[in-house]
């Protein structure tokens, strides 16, 4: 029993080691109904790789968030299936996926979405201190070093740059090595240096530290620091690039009159 025991969870963990880290299956989201119904994904079908960093791209109204949302359990589909790994969200209880994003799930938002009345190190760990979860303090304290934040540790959000704030929100992402890690548009709020800051931590979070990473992004040069950028018009995944550059990715931008 012990045995047949051991082998199973070897095989669960093997799963979760080969499988995508995120993938959607007809995925749908509908807003509103009758004549004023916006169709915002239309039968999605897309694989993010684990170990590996995915921009997902595409003109105003594409759907893109949409997407993100769904296949982070922010949000819910009106059908079609997401998983993260091999957990399909749509069969989780809602404590489940509390626990999913949580533990599993990592978030980068473009406004931050600091708490105002922690310091900067209380947010970055958050989610350990509510779930009553130990912090890795050897990992912590890489996450500050790399990200520049020791002298910023005992300061509040209101007293943070928007650079400063935004190595906060990734340090708080990252802070429980969740094996999936989403960004909406990460460098929207940034000058042209701190983007290139945060994009090339992003690229060693998945070169370094073997993170799965997920952006939603207008820019081409973030696309560009992308493994692979995925394409997203009227809904549904149009095209896809691979080793992408910034040009090639306008030029495909272009096509789709974004």
């Amino acid at each position: 029993m012990l045995t047949n025991s051991l082998e199973a969870a070897m095989t669960l963990s093997s799963d979760r080691l080969t499988s995508p880290a995120a993938r959607a299956v007809d995925l749908v989201k509908t807003y509103g109904s009758g004549e004023v119904a916006v169709r915002a994904l239309d039968g999605v079908n897309v694989e993010f790789e684990r170990g590996r960093f995915t921009a997902v791209m595409g003109p105003s109204g594409s759907g893109k968030s949409t997407l993100m949302h769904c296949m982070a359990g922010l949000d819910m589909p009106s059908s079609g299936r997401a998983f993260v790994g091999e957990d399909e969200l749509g069969r989780l209880d809602e404590a489940a996926l509390t626990q999913l994003r949580r533990d599993r799930v990592g978030f980068v938002f473009q406004s931050f979405n600091l708490v105002p009345s922690l310091t900067a190190a209380e947010n970055m760990t958050i989610a350990a201190d509510l779930g009553g979860a130990p912090v890795d303090r050897e990992w912590f304290e890489i996450l500050v070093h790399q990200l520049r934040l020791a002298d910023r540790l005992s300061h509040r959000p209101g007293e943070l740059s928007g650079g400063q704030q935004q190595r906060v929100a990734r340090a708080r992402a990252l802070i429980g090595r969740p094996e999936l890690i989403f960004a909406d548009e990460p460098t929207g709020n940034l000058d042209s240096n701190a983007s290139v800051e945060v994009l090339e931590f992003l690229r060693r979070a998945v070169s370094e530290h073997r993170q799965s990473i997920v952006i939603v992004t207008h820019d081409p040069l973030a696309a560009s620091y992308a493994d692979r950028v995925v394409f997203l018009a009227d809904g549904n995944v149009v095209r896809e690039l691979r080793s992408p550059s910034a040009d090639a990715v306008l030029e495909q931008m272009k096509r789709l009159g974004a």
